[in-house]
């Protein structure tokens, strides 16, 4: 009862006009960036921080400012990835599997109206959350140390191989390959430099955004000269704007599913939501993937990474408020806004600050709300991208990939390299590799690999510390099934389709 005097007592902060104003306005700039390939939540909070603090904004206001850039972010990642197969974010990788499939079936406006909605349901769950259990869950998230962490990195990539069930093989050299890329750079550890071949433009390593564009929008430019000649577009104009009942309740539990298990996620520090979107993919599918549709178009598969992602977005500023521990990197640069205003987060914060906090909250649902309204009307809209013949938009995703990838370095090696992995990227969507997973292990190899590293310092080198904790057992055991689970299903039902066809013979 408390919690929800507390978030009354919120809800009269959010309610300021100001704060009603700067909400709007943050919502509308973060779908805007999260559509922009490349630029990403982190960004875009990191450019309107300064502003927001010359404009002497006070600290729930400012803060209010940035949340909402960081959930319209979520939002808007989804657009490119549904309509160009380009991922706006990391956490918007796994909706391209059935998002991008639904708009070459003529099915984009059913694709971002059902994805927004359970971008929605996936954020108030998650604020619900956020608003009851923030304390009781900032002392669960505790519970993991290094060595947890990396199994439940570990877990995420044998997720990968239940993600596209006919190939994977595929699947899990893609996702190793991944882990590999993640590896170029200087050695945090020793100081050795890796696999750069003698190039100090690599020595810190292959850029997200470089890799992202490449393999993702180069290669997917080059999929679409190769397929359609001026004037045609590959992807039909869409037919229906919104989502009918039967796929609202198709989707209903899978998206309650996801966002529990996305906020979950999302409360640990540095898991992201892009595990959290990976976790749940797979779980839809192995749980719901009767017809084997998922990867061809299936609603399912949009609505439950969309619901996981926001979710985790949302569970991602419990460590923030009551540990002071970043849950994610958009919410460190939060703790960097707090900090300009001499708050410092931590377990007094919800008593010495209230009305920041809990007008934060309450401002999230509203936020939300705004985010809703505004992306549901814009549907048309954002579907009216794919009258566009592709003569007009390639040059146009070209353009804004090269600002976007120039801008992070200002190198033209960046460019080189970003070009270079748009032509290995095409050869291997030939060759039936899937890019998803090629991505998702190259951004979990730096958090393994750290991770992996603190745990055996603690233990002094003996790897027996990754199976002590009862979290680590259960983590390695899921692992397994993950890994082995696909196999057996698939040799059972060939037996039983065997004996089905025999006796069917026999009668």
């Amino acid at each position: 009862m408390d919690s929800l005097g507390h978030l009354a007592q919120g809800f009269v902060v959010a309610a300021k006009p100001i704060n009603l104003l700067v909400a709007l306005l943050g919502s509308f700039i973060g779908t805007v960036v999260g559509l922009l390939p490349g630029l990403g939540p982190i960004n875009g909070v990191a450019i309107l921080l300064p502003i927001a603090f010359a404009m002497k904004l006070p600290p729930e206001t400012a803060l209010i400012l940035l949340a909402a850039v960081y959930i319209g972010c979520e939002y808007g990642g989804r657009i490119s990835s549904i309509l160009l197969n380009i991922p706006g974010d990391a956490g918007a990788l796994m909706t391209a599997l059935d998002g991008y499939p639904m708009a070459k079936n003529g099915l984009a406006g059913v694709a971002l109206s059902i994805s927004a909605w359970s971008s929605f349901v996936g954020s108030v769950i998650a604020t619900l959350g956020l608003a009851l259990f923030a304390p009781i869950l900032a002392k669960w998230a505790l519970s993991f140390g290094p060595a947890e962490y990396f199994v439940l990195m570990v877990f995420a990539i044998c997720c990968l191989a239940g993600m596209v069930g006919d190939r994977p093989v595929k699947t899990l050299i893609a996702a190793l390959t991944g882990l590999l890329m993640s590896t170029v750079g200087i050695d945090a550890g020793s100081g050795v430099y890796r696999f750069t071949f003698g190039d100090v433009h690599l020595s810190d390593g292959i850029q997200f955004i470089v890799v992202v564009i490449g393999l993702f929008s180069v290669s997917e430019m080059l999929v679409m000269l190769e397929q359609s000649h001026a004037g045609q577009t590959v992807i039909k104009a869409t037919g229906r704007a919104m989502f009918n009942l039967k796929e609202m309740a198709d989707t209903w539990w899978g998206t309650v599913r996801s966002s529990v298990i996305g906020f979950v996620i999302g409360v640990l520090p540095g898991a992201g939501a892009t595990i959290a979107s990976a976790i749940t993919y797979m779980v839809e599918k192995n749980l719901t993937d009767r017809e084997g549709t998922f990867g061809k178009g299936d609603v399912r598969g949009v609505a439950a990474p969309e619901a996981a992602n926001n979710s985790a977005a949302h569970g991602a500023f419990i460590p923030m408020l009551t540990l002071g521990v970043p849950g994610s990197g958009t919410t460190a640069v939060m703790v960097g806004a707090l900090t300009l205003y001499n708050i410092t987060p931590g377990p007094l914060l919800f008593e010495q600050q209230p009305d920041l906090v809990w007008g934060l909250i309450a401002s999230m649902f509203i936020g939300n709300v705004m985010l809703l309204v505004m992306n549901i009307p814009m549907v048309g809209l954002f579907a009216r991208m794919l009258h566009v013949p592709n003569w007009l938009l390639v040059p146009a995703i070209a353009a804004v990939s090269f600002v976007g990838v120039y801008a992070v370095h200002a190198t033209t090696f960046d460019l080189v390299l970003m070009v270079a992995l748009g032509i290995v990227g095409w050869f291997l969507r030939k060759l039936g590799f899937p890019m998803a997973p090629l991505i998702l292990g190259f951004v979990l190899g730096d958090m393994m690999e750290q991770n992996l590293r603190r745990a055996l310092s603690i233990s002094d080198g003996h790897p027996a510390i990754l199976f002590q904790s009862t979290v680590s057992i259960t983590l390695w055991v899921l692992a397994a099934l993950v890994l082995v689970a696909p196999f057996l299903v698939r040799r059972w039902s060939a037996r039983r389709a065997g004996k089905g066809g025999g006796s069917a013979i026999m009668g």
